[in-house]
Order: structure tokens, then sequence, then C-alpha cells
């Protein structure tokens, strides 16, 4: 599904708050290397602002929505953009503009430094945003990232620079297929000025109902994690496309109430110790049932999601980043996009000095290497 059409108020620019200034290489590389991100692709000191912007939620209707814009410090007046879709947020602050967490800002200041303009989207509901984030509706991630860009087109003008037509588009684990998302939509003209130079996305749960959904129910995919996303997923499609008359018929008590913690205001901190420790205790049958075997809105809602891999031919270079073993999005994703898409794989290797996950460290090691290849397609 292409991104919404642009009208006049899409990527109109609400506001602008000037963040945080790492004047020098050096103040970046420091930021960097405190979350074991490699800073080899630094040159320039970092400004970073929150833009507030109006763009339309899942339904069509206007909203708002907030993202981050790092620019570097230099004499360049015109720059080519690297957007980056962040990973899984359940809290409404544990987004880039809002965080200060180099997990979620230290994409951004990578690009930025290395000489691009980087946006980075809160998504719906996320950051600023009002309301309850729709998870992996990939249309609303699309619109919000490319109104994003086009708020940040204003916004640098105002800044006496300018953006140029391409737009480096990466992501990771939720943020990879709504990189493919925008890819697909700049591609299919979405924007008159915006479009997509190349595509990186990292980690990706591409290919929800055939490879991510069955490991949940495996030794594959971290227990607690796998409750986590899959409490996520039936609360988000059900808000938005109600695959359920009630709670209880897919979760089991004491756990009925869980997908209002979902909400978007409560942290991880609240949300990990109320799930169980493992994926059965909390579906009932029909829940189990739903899952591995989607029918009716569900089964659409998924197609979806997986088609950021299967429904488009893309025209600029696309390359899916990954580490094996990832207990996360599961690596069957990313071959099932290598297969579907037809784009190179490129092994990141591992790396679980990040909170001890293959997945999250796959970031921390597919960044650099992305910044690598999009300078290379400058330069």
């Amino acid at each position: 599904m292409a991104a919404t059409p642009a009208t006049a108020a899409n990527g109109r620019l609400v506001s602008a708050t000037a963040l945080h200034t790492y004047a020098t290489r050096a103040d970046v590389d420091a930021a960097l290397t405190a979350d074991k991100f490699d800073p080899g692709t630094d040159r320039y000191g970092v400004r970073t602002y929150r833009l507030v912007y109006r763009t339309t939620d899942a339904t069509g209707k206007p909203t708002t929505a907030s993202g981050l814009v790092a620019l570097p410090i230099n004499d360049r007046v015109r720059l080519d953009t690297a957007s980056f879709a962040h990973g899984t947020s359940i809290y409404k602050g544990d987004a880039p503009s809002v965080s200060d967490d180099v997990f979620l800002i230290g994409p951004a200041l990578t690009f930025a430094s290395a000489g691009f303009a980087a946006v980075a989207p809160d998504y719906l509901g996320l950051g600023v945003g009002p309301g309850a984030h729709p998870w992996m509706d990939i249309p609303s991630e699309t619109t919000a990232s490319l109104d994003l860009l086009r708020a940040a087109r204003v916004f640098v003008a105002r800044q006496g620079r300018q953006l140029s037509r391409d737009v480096y588009a990466s992501g990771f684990s939720q943020g990879a297929s709504a990189a493919l998302g925008l890819g697909r939509a700049l591609q299919s003209g979405a924007d008159p000025w915006f479009r997509a130079a190349a595509v990186a996305p990292i980690s990706g749960a591409y290919d929800f109902r055939h490879a991510e959904i069955p490991a949940l129910f495996t030794p594959a995919v971290h227990p607690v994690l796998a409750s986590a996303y899959t409490t996520y997923l039936l609360a988000a499609y059900d808000r938005l496309h109600d695959i359920y008359a009630d709670p209880a018929d897919v979760f089991q008590p004491p756990y009925v109430g869980l997908p209002a913690l979902f909400d978007g205001t409560h942290p991880g901190e609240e949300i990990i110790p109320a799930l169980p420790p493992t994926i059965d205790a909390l579906l009932t049958p029909r829940g189990k049932a739903l899952l591995l075997h989607p029918t009716g809105r569900f089964a659409k809602a998924l197609a979806v999601a997986d088609s950021v891999c299967t429904d488009w031919d893309p025209a600029m270079p696309v390359r899916l980043y990954y580490s094996p073993g990832d207990e996360e999005a599961v690596n069957a994703n990313t071959a099932h996009c290598h297969a579907t898409l037809g784009a190179p794989t490129v092994n990141v290797g591992v790396n679980t000095t990040y909170n001890g996950f293959v997945h999250e460290g796959s970031e921390v090691l597919a960044v650099p290497r992305v910044t690598r290849w999009f300078l290379d397609h400058v330069l």
C-alpha cells in the first residue's frame, strides 16, 4: 500500500525545538562510543531538533506527529537526507525526538556527522504525537516518515540550507519495514520532490505471518519478548482492525487486561514484569489459533505489513542487513525478503554487548556499515 498522496496539510511544519548541540566531531564520537556505536564515519559536529508536523492517522484523519532532525555543523548548503526509522517502542518517551538514549538517536547522529541531514520519525502516537501507536502499521509508518521529510525540507530552508531530492532510507527492526515502505512510496511518486536513492533496512520482521509469528511459539524468540510482541501486535491490530470481540477471547487470565498497558503511557519497566514467562501462558486456544491461522481482517492487515517485500520491484539499490541468530526478528524474515525482493543480504556479524541481545546489537553493528554504503553513493 503506497503512502497517502501529498496534500497541502501533510508535512506542514507546526513547531521546531532545538535540542542538543554536539559542537565538534569529538563530541559526537563521545556520545556514540558511550553506547558502543562505531564513530568511524564521523566528520562534523551535529545539532538536533524536534519537529512537530501535520500528517494523517492510520484511518486517514488529520493529526500531528513528531520526529528528530539532525544537521551537520559544516558549511554545506545542499544536503542529501538520510531517514532512519527506529525499532519497536512501547512508551511514548522512548522515541528519537524525546529521548537521550543513544540507541535511539545514535543512527541520526551517525548520519548527520557523516554529512547528511538526518531525519528520524517517532511514528504516530509516540514522542509528542497524540493517541496510541498503531504498531507495525506500514501505511501510517510510511506517511509519518514521508511527512517528516516534507516538514524537514521546510525547516532546513529556514536555516538557509536545502535538502536535495535524494533520500537514503534505513531503519531497524520495526523500522526496517518502515524504510522499505518509504522507499516504495517515493518510487511510486508519492512526493513531487523527494526520490529514494538507496534503502538499507536492518533486522526486519518482513514476513510476520509465515516467519515471525510461527517463531514466537518456538525457542528461536526470547520467551518473554515473544509475549511482549504478541500482546503488542494483538492490541494494536485490534484497536485498528477489530480482530477479536473481547480480550478474554484471546488472553488467558490473569492477562486479559494486559493490552491496556500497550497504549504508550506505560514504560517498559512497568510492562515487562507484568508479562507471562511464555506465550503459552498468555494466550487462550482461540488466541493461538488466531495468530497461527489468521483469517479475515487480521489476515488482510498482516498481508499489508508483509507486502513491503512482495508487491514492488525496487528501482534503487537495496541491501538487507542482519545478524545471524537474531532472537527477536528471526533470520527467516530476511531470507524471505531476499527471495521475494531480490535484494542482497549483508551479514554484519554478532554483537551481544548491547543488553545481551543479538537483535539490538545488529543495529549497533549495521548503522556504521550502512552509513559507509550511503556515502559510497554520494561520493
